[in-house]
């Protein structure tokens, strides 16, 4: 194979990872957020105490986080194909791996927002804002950093599911990997499809450093 047709697939490899992560952590992040923030108001001491729901949420976290992603990836094809109306590419690839990272990204989110301490909530309250208020100005704003660190991961983990996504005809790099590097022996290609993973992780990594080192500083 010749640099050039490699460079080609690479390009594409990398645009459809890029396609792939960048709209499961749009959706995974309001998801996981949402999800997140119900956790913590939802349980025992919490704004909206409601231990029934706390608990059912909790479950249906746990269940969804203890699948390994590649037999979620099989489990929901009969939704991604409602949802999509195909199982193959990278628009049904997004499907299994929102589905997958909202759940890990709420636990993130809700370990965050029990960082806060209990005094600036109390505050807040004597002060008489509002339950919104409290979320939105207080918890959500206070909790910023380590968010961004989470999502982060999230951002990280998302680039490890969406390779295995290629298992299955996801497209992006876990794909040409396998057509290319694994099934026509192309050695090239598989060390090729590597660097570019690193280097991707690399660069949300620093990104996200960056970003925590700026609201840290706040």
């Amino acid at each position: 194979m010749t640099w050039s047709e490699l460079s080609e697939l690479l390009a594409v490899g990398l645009r459809e990872t890029a396609w792939m992560v960048g709209v499961s952590t749009v959706l995974t992040a309001v998801g996981g957020l949402l999800l997140g923030v119900l956790l913590v108001l939802t349980a025992p001491g919490g704004l909206l105490a409601a231990p029934v729901v706390s608990s059912v949420l909790g479950f249906v976290v746990n269940v969804a986080r203890s699948l390994p992603f590649i037999i979620l990836l099989v489990a929901v094809i009969p939704f991604t194909r409602a949802v999509v109306g195909t199982t193959i590419g990278t628009d049904a690839a997004i499907v299994p791996l929102t589905i997958g990272a909202i759940p890990f990204f709420a636990r993130i989110v809700e370990a965050a927002l029990r960082e806060v301490p209990p005094d600036v909530v109390a505050a807040a309250t004597a002060m008489g804002a509002t339950r919104s208020q409290i979320v939105g100005k207080v918890l959500l704003r206070e909790a910023r950093p380590g968010l961004v660190a989470g999502l982060t991961i999230t951002v990280i983990a998302l680039v490890g599911y969406s390779a295995m996504a290629g298992v299955v005809g996801g497209g992006g790099l876990g794909d040409l990997a396998i057509r290319y590097g694994y099934q026509r022996f192309e050695t090239e290609v598989m060390v090729a499809t590597v660097v570019a993973l690193i280097a991707f992780v690399q660069l949300v990594q620093m990104a996200g450093d960056l970003l925590v080192r700026r609201l840290s500083h706040k």
